[in-house]
């Protein structure tokens, strides 16, 4: 049983708003079950490329519905004008946020920022965030120099946060200093890494500077989710 006692709290509320849950599935049904279910744990809900390639904007559109912001992880990366384009029509939906890949360089994610600035406002939306994603968690290594350029590529291009290995923080936070930092791939102790090559558990991200964590199969794929995001909201209590 799930102890609710805490759900009240502004302690709770605060380490609630620091969790996203990424919706590893690839049908709207499973989707909403699992944002009905866990979305009382959960700031914001993650909407990745399998998601949204099975579902489109239907998927934004109806867990929109749901008391989270929406965070589209597309890791936009093409020629600038089509990073445009593209964000402009995401813009236009009334995201929170949506990751763009520093790799791309500093016109690329402009171009990105703009676009969404422009969707956002022909709509009536506020502003979606271009979180500029560094280094994939999935790197084993991140050389320094490349992480110091990429930050400083979010920084420059005017991306409202990044994405970074929580081992990554002290450097991104000392080349992209005001950036919202979104930390991936931590996991709570005694867990499987899965993917994950550079990671840490979430009060210890928390701890180095992270403002949001996102997790996804710790919570999804376990026998009982809403313990799960119970015990892992609790933990940044």
């Amino acid at each position: 049983m799930v102890d609710r006692s805490l759900f009240s709290t502004t302690e709770f509320e605060r380490a609630r708003q620091q969790v996203v849950l990424a919706l590893d599935v690839d049908t709207l049904n499973e989707a909403t079950a699992l944002t009905q279910l866990l979305h009382p744990y959960v700031g914001t809900i993650k909407i990745g490329l399998e998601l949204y390639l099975s579902e489109g904007r239907q998927a934004v559109l109806a867990l929109s519905n749901f008391d989270v912001d929406i965070f589209l992880d597309l890791k936009l990366h093409d020629i600038p004008t089509t990073v445009e384009r593209s964000a402009r029509v995401v813009g236009a939906l009334g995201v929170r946020y949506l990751t763009v890949h520093t790799s791309g360089g500093e016109e690329m994610v402009r171009a990105c920022v703009n676009g969404l600035r422009e969707g956002a406002s022909d709509s009536g939306h506020l502003p979606t965030i271009a979180v500029g994603v560094t280094v994939l968690t999935s790197d084993r290594e991140a050389p320094p120099a490349e992480l110091t350029r990429r930050s400083r590529i979010a920084k420059d291009a005017g991306c409202g946060a990044l994405v970074c290995a929580a081992t990554d923080l002290a450097i991104t936070r000392e080349f992209a200093p005001g950036l919202m930092t979104i930390v991936p791939g931590t996991r709570p102790a005694g867990v499987a890494l899965d993917d994950q090559r550079r990671t840490m558990t979430p009060p210890e991200a928390i701890q180095r500077g992270a403002d949001l964590l996102v997790l996804g199969r710790p919570i999804t794929r376990a026998n009982d989710p809403e313990l799960a995001a119970l015990t892992i909201v609790s933990s940044l209590i």
